[in-house]
């Protein structure tokens, strides 16, 4: 028989973990008062240094925050939940990306940065997607995406050359209404996107940009974008700080 696996984490990382969950869940709610020192040296029987590490680790994480004198506090924003589908359908004539769209919905400031536009022999997963040829290049479109000023995700989309070539995809300003609609307008509609979800540590570049705290993990999608016969029109990976956003997804039943 294999052995029990056991958490050899230090106590207060552990420790840390467990308030961690309570705060993404909403069972301790945005401006809750965190219970004393005393109180959680008492309920995790440890000592009150170890308590002030663990509390430590998620002030640094922008989960906590101290008010002197007051005691500690929840964080006043929860983690937002991002719907995918969305996003999916192309913005109408003359209206802003959808995702600039639905952030106004939910009462925040949206605003995108370009960061880099270039011919570039893209990710071998990207590459297959795409379904390129061996050495087959892409256009790479680079940017990050701001909600109330804050990075909220570091996005990297690939289109076919044949595609963006001579067109506003290889252009370094931001489309008018995003990629979506400018593809459907030259003949290539949205029909279906295939996500895949994973968590990771970050890299140095999505540690950076996305001024991500400590080690906290982010979240990553891999979209392929299909128009008509199964066509990849565009390859998205999107990087996300998991202490700030969750993914949600609905199915419908048939």
């Amino acid at each position: 028989m294999p052995e029990p696996h056991e958490d050899k984490r230090p106590l207060a990382e552990r420790i840390a973990a467990e308030i961690r969950k309570l705060i993404m869940s909403g069972e301790w709610e945005p401006g809750r008062k965190v219970p004393t020192n005393e109180e959680l040296r008492t309920r995790y029987e440890t000592s009150n240094v170890t308590i002030q590490r663990a509390l430590q680790i998620l002030k640094d994480e922008k989960f906590l925050e101290g008010q002197t004198g007051v005691g500690v506090f929840v964080r006043g924003e929860r983690a937002q939940t991002i719907q995918p589908a969305h996003f999916i359908t192309p913005s109408e004539p003359g209206q802003p990306y959808r995702w600039l769209a639905e952030a106004v919905k939910r009462e925040q400031r949206g605003r995108y940065k370009m960061r880099e536009v270039a011919e570039v022999v893209p990710p071998v997963e990207v590459a297959r997607a795409l379904r390129l040829e061996e050495g087959g290049t892409a256009m790479l479109r680079s940017r990050i995406g701001f909600l109330d000023d804050q990075p909220a995700e570091l996005v990297h989309s690939y289109y076919p050359m044949e595609l963006a070539r001579g067109t506003r995809l290889a252009d370094h300003r931001l489309i008018p209404g995003g990629s979506p609609a400018l593809l459907q307008g030259m003949g290539y509609p949205t029909r279906s996107q295939d996500d895949a979800v994973a968590a990771r540590p970050a890299t140095t570049e999505e540690y950076v940009a996305l001024e991500i705290p400590r080690d906290v993990p982010v979240i990553e999608v891999f979209r392929i974008v299909y128009s008509d016969n199964e066509k990849p029109i565009e390859v998205t990976l999107l990087t996300k700080p998991a202490h700030r956003f969750k993914m949600g997804y609905r199915i419908e039943m048939p």
